[in-house]
């Protein structure tokens, strides 16, 4: 017997009931989570203070060539900007004398002055952890193996990485790469970038090249117009990719002269590293709408890191804050066992807890890949959990978001 019109609104309705039970728990913890936009006060007046302190103007802060200059890097000035301890001094002079660590004065606004525990300090100042690690190694990807030519990583059949330069915004302490980054900021060589290009001229069955480093953006706009340039020049290359953290760590890099250069470059795509809500700041989120108005598509690779994102409710925050400025959240990596770095690694359940806490409970756009990178280059591998329980030739057995199973045909016969 067919139900009412008023039956099946009733039925709605129960299910909406339940539907907002399920997703009541992340709204509260919603409301705790910190954001650049709910702090947006706070680091406007912690940007004062740090212009202040630098005896700089508004025009000087919102140079990104000052803020690569006035990158903080020795413990007495950090000392001057956040709290402290003795011991953590100490810590991070020991730790500095072994592994590079820099942080433009824009990141540091961001940083809690009395909070050790800050996730914008985790990830920029340096750990007594770094230097009494015992598990990690200095190259996991094997990224030295997987070079045919300067400056390259290729570990797929039809796309490559060319590395242009060790310098960054900001030294991310979990960087995969710290064994590249030295003591001294070097561009690669024009020679060497030219080799790499004749690499790509030479295979034509290279569709998609990604320019890495360090950070390429820390390049002159020039050299960057000319690497587009050559690869625009390529039959066969048919998309660049960029990648770079400078909108998250150093905003002011995104200037319109940038944009309108990088716009004459199309299809082009720049993917982020954003790692937690706080740094989704209205710098950021202006740095990425000129990058977006200039048709440079935007997605983001997070890293899941110990103490700062490993938790299924902050990194759903991320990709929302993220969707509001543009930007796709594209991976969550699993921390690699990088030396000096394993601190940050979780285990693989809370990249699978998380993937359980989005998918059903927020859109699709807002759901990225857990990737797994397999050791010594052998490639991204997604980790997603067993939504397939079981398959049979003429049905398969799966499972939804909310752990209801049901029987699906496995194709239909025909009469």
């Amino acid at each position: 017997m067919a139900l009412t019109e008023e039956e099946k609104r009733r039925i709605a309705i129960e299910r909406t009931a339940e539907l907002r039970g399920r997703i009541a728990p992340y709204l509260k913890a919603s409301e705790e989570i910190e954001t650049g936009f709910k702090l947006a006060e706070r680091f406007a007046r912690r940007k004062e203070e740090l212009k202040k302190f630098f005896g700089a103007g508004e025009e000087e802060w919102n140079d990104w060539h000052w803020q690569i200059r006035n990158r903080i890097s020795d413990v007495e000035t950090l000392a001057e900007l956040v709290n402290l301890t003795p011991q953590e001094a100490d810590e991070v002079a020991r730790v500095g004398a072994r592994y590079r660590w820099a942080i433009s004065p824009y990141y540091a606004s961001l940083m809690d002055p009395d909070n050790p525990r800050c996730p914008i300090r985790l990830r920029a100042v340096p750990s007594i952890n770094e230097i009494t690690d015992v598990y990690g190694v200095p190259d996991p990807m094997a990224e030295e193996y997987t070079s045919p030519a300067p400056r390259i990583t290729r570990r797929y059949p039809d796309r490559l990485i060319i590395n242009v330069t060790n310098q960054c915004g900001m030294f991310c302490r979990h960087c995969q790469r710290r064994r590249n980054i030295g003591e001294v900021d070097q561009p690669a060589r024009d020679e060497e970038i030219q080799a790499a290009l004749d690499y790509i001229r030479a295979n034509p069955e290279i569709r998609d090249v990604l320019i890495t480093g360090g950070d390429p953006f820390t390049l002159e706009d020039d050299k960057i117009d000319w690497i587009l340039t050559e690869l625009d020049s390529m039959p066969h290359v048919e998309i660049k990719r960029i990648g770079s953290a400078t909108p998250v760590t150093l905003p002011q890099r995104i200037t319109q002269r940038l944009c309108d250069m990088l716009g004459r470059h199309l299809p082009l795509y720049l993917n982020a590293h954003f790692n937690h809500p706080k740094e989704v700041t209205p710098a950021a989120q202006e740095a990425c709408l000129r990058l977006a108005r200039a048709g440079v598509g935007l997605g983001n690779q997070a890293v899941l890191l110990r103490g700062i994102n490993n938790d299924p409710y902050v990194m759903k925050k991320l990709n929302h804050e993220l969707l509001r400025i543009m930007v796709r959240p594209y991976y969550i990596f699993h921390a690699k066992s990088v030396q000096g770095t394993t601190h940050f690694v979780t285990t693989v359940q809370d990249g699978l807890e998380i993937m359980e806490n989005l998918r059903g409970y927020t859109s699709g756009l807002a759901i990225p890949w857990y990737i797994i990178n397999a050791p010594e280059g052998h490639g991204k591998t997604p980790i997603v959990p067993q939504y397939l329980i079981s398959m049979g030739r003429d049905y398969v057995l799966i499972r939804n978001w909310e752990g209801k199973v049901f029987k699906y045909p496995n194709g239909y016969v025909q009469p």
